[in-house]
Parts: C-alpha cells; sequence; structure tokens
C-alpha cells in the first residue's frame, strides 16, 4: 500500500496543502521547526487517528482555527481509496471510502503505517509505559477486536479506579460494587494479555533474523513479556482468570489503602535479551539501537504477513541518528518493497542509491515544493 495525495488544511503550521507522492523513497528536507515533521506526523495521525508526538489534539490545529483536516489517497491492492479524518476541538471524525466510521476502532487499521522516530530509540532504555503503548498501538493496526478490547479494559480500570480510592476515603463502604468491577476488569485483562503474549511471539519471529543479520551474526535476540500477573504464554483464560483472581485477593487491602489498581496489563513491561542479558541494563548504546531497528524493521514483515500489504514506512529525522552501516541495512531492506517518507536537514554523508533515486521535497516556512 501507498499514499499518492495529501491534503491538509488548517494542519500544525499548513494553512493548505496538496501534494502528491511517489511509491518509492520520499525524501522531505528542511532545516529544523519548518515544518517537516507536521508532514510526516500527518500521515500517521491519517491512520492512527492520533499522534506519536502528543496527546492533546488541540496541538494538531492551525493556531486559530476550529478544526483540522487531513485527506489522503490509499493505494491498496484492490484499488484506491479515499481517507479523511478532521480533528476539532469536539472530537473527531473519521471517512474511509467516503463512508463516516462509526468508531475509531472500525477506522483504524485501513492504512497501516510505522514510525521510526529517534524517541523510538526509548522503546528499548525508556519506561514501559513507552512498550506497553508501542504494543497497544501496532496491535491495534492488525487487530480491530483489540482495540475493543483495550478500550473496555481501560474505561473499566477508570472505573475500578475511582470506585478504590472512595473505599480508601470511606466515601463507599460495599465492597460488593468492588467485586463486580474486578470481575469485569479480570475478563478483559487476560484478553488483553492473552493478545500480547500473541503479538509478541510473532514479532520475535521476525527480530530474531533481522537482529541476527545486523549483528553479522553476533548475537541472539530474546523478547519476553513481562505481566504484573503470574501468568503464562500457553495458559487459557480460565487459566488466567483464577490466577488474577488470586492476585486480586492478596491485593485487594493494599489496593483499597492506595486506592488504585495495582496489578493489570496497565502495569505489564516487556523486555529485551541479547546474548541472555537485558539490553535495556546490560547493553551498549550500539545493541540498544540495534535492538530497536530491529523491533521497528520486524514491524514491517509481521503487517505484511497479516495482511499480505506492506505497511507505509515513516523515518523521521532517524538516519542520522544511526551509523553507516545501520543506515544500509535499513535501506537495503526497504528498497523497491515499502513507501518511506524520510525527512532530514540534508541528505550530505548518507551514501545509499535508495536516496540518490528518491523523489526529493523541500520545506520551508509551512510551504512545500518537490526539487527532484
Amino acid at each position: 500500500m501507498y499514499i499518492d495525495q495529501l491534503l491538509l488544511r488548517n494542519y500544525r503550521n499548513y494553512k493548505e496543502l496538496d501534494i502528491s507522492f511517489e511509491n518509492k523513497v520520499n525524501v522531505i528536507l528542511g532545516e529544523n521547526a519548518q515544518g517537516k515533521t507536521n508532514v510526516m506526523e500527518s500521515i500517521y495521525v491519517l491512520a492512527m487517528a492520533k499522534s506519536h508526538r502528543t496527546s492533546n489534539d488541540k496541538e494538531l490545529i492551525y493556531w486559530d482555527k476550529e478544526y483540522a483536516k487531513i485527506e489522503g489517497r490509499l493505494v491498496k491492492t484492490h484499488g484506491k481509496v479515499p481517507m479523511q479524518l478532521v480533528v476539532a476541538k469536539k472530537g473527531k471524525k473519521a471517512k474511509f471510502n467516503h463512508i463516516e466510521q462509526r468508531k475509531l476502532s472500525q477506522y483504524i487499521g485501513n492504512m497501516n503505517v510505522v514510525m521510526f522516530a529517534p524517541e523510538d530509540l526509548n522503546l528499548v532504555k525508556g519506561s514501559p509505559q513507552i512498550r506497553r503503548r508501542f504494543i497497544d498501538m501496532e496491535i491495534g493496526q492488525i487487530s480491530p477486536v483489540y482495540l475493543h478490547d483495550m478500550g473496555r479494559y481501560q474505561k473499566i480500570l477508570h472505573q475500578r479506579n475511582t470506585y478504590l480510592k472512595q473505599l480508601q476515603t470511606n466515601k463507599q463502604t460495599d465492597h460488593t460494587m468492588l467485586e463486580i468491577l474486578t470481575e469485569q476488569f479480570i475478563d478483559m485483562a487476560v484478553r488483553v494479555v492473552a493478545k500480547r503474549f500473541e503479538f509478541l511471539h510473532l514479532l520475535e519471529k521476525w527480530a530474531v533474523p533481522i537482529h541476527k543479520g545486523i549483528s553479522r551474526g553476533l548475537e541472539t535476540l530474546e523478547i519476553r513479556y513481562k505481566p504484573s500477573v503470574d501468568v503464562l504464554e500457553d495458559q487459557d483464560l480460565s487459566k488466567m482468570k483464577s490466577i488474577y483472581e488470586e492476585k486480586f485477593q492478596s491485593l485487594k487491602k493494599r489496593e483499597i489503602d492506595r486506592g488504585i489498581s495495582l496489578f493489570g496489563p496497565h502495569r505489564d513491561d516487556m523486555l529485551f535479551y541479547v546474548n541472555d542479558r537485558d539490553v535495556q541494563t546490560y547493553g551498549s548504546q550500539g545493541q540498544q539501537r540495534t535492538t530497536a531497528l530491529s523491533i521497528k524493521m520486524a514491524e514491517i514483515e509481521l503487517i505484511y504477513s497479516e495482511i499480505r500489504e506492506y505497511p507505509i514506512l515513516l523515518l523521521d529525522d532517524v538516519l542520522s541518528e544511526l551509523d553507516d552501516y545501520r543506515q544500509s541495512h535499513l535501506l537495503n531492506t526497504i528498497q523497491g518493497k515499502v513507501q518511506t517518507f524520510v525527512t532530514t536537514t540534508s541528505v550530505d554523508g548518507i551514501d545509499h542509491h535508495t536516496l540518490k533515486e528518491a523523489a526529493t521535497f523541500q520545506v520551508e516556512s509551512g510551504t512545500i515544493k518537490k526539487i527532484q
């Protein structure tokens, strides 16, 4: 799949933009703070209905306007399909093939993207929250059911935390409601965790050979899911539920004392091991970067294996963060099969034929024009 036309209205620093892209590498050049990343972000938002840079949708809207609109023409195996996302101060509206989508969970997944930005290097060394977000966003692209389950889980988690806080402050004394909320909470939690186990197993399958290739055969990568409850990948949902229920009973008093849920998928993590050593703690910066790059490249192959179309790859100012060898490995892998967008202040020093053959655009003060 690829996007051949992008239209922006009132988006960030773009009042109006109408631009065509090619089904190959598209390089977007420009100095900092001119709008390079805004173009990249708009493609991501069109696909995912949320930004990778901010959770505040109002930041996406041109400063004195009521809404921002992103439109794109997506080319898939079966033909061209228009997409539209309107971000207003009151919420979002999405259309796919001219049909308004009642729920964003039905919209997400029609256009698949893989984003790799400098902050993604924190996937390995950053906080568990970064890794949980990564897992949720990536599974959501290929599984609408997961998006629905995760949405339900978050809603019940919020209700449960509210009730625990009321029990903590003695505004409520009835534990029956807590039992009911916990039962619903556990039902959703085990579904989420089972899907995460399944996804990370698939991701590891694709990432291991990629990592071995980048490390010249010297390193073996392993991805482990670290749940906050002692459940295992090969357990069925009923077994997981009983383990969760035991955990609840053991933590019930502490949860009421603290007024917050102390277990569940919102407290889980994933760990990366290279040659049986925890990369976050013991890995060199080079090993951490190789791991992050392997994960991102594995995403591309995983999505293709699930939907039989390659996703769009967004490389936001990341090539300069990689050494020549890792740059070449990435560019050789994507060449000829993945529509790729690259933002950079300059291609000087990046000596690769893929970039020499790329479509090139110049961005300056919220305007963009093709120069090659």
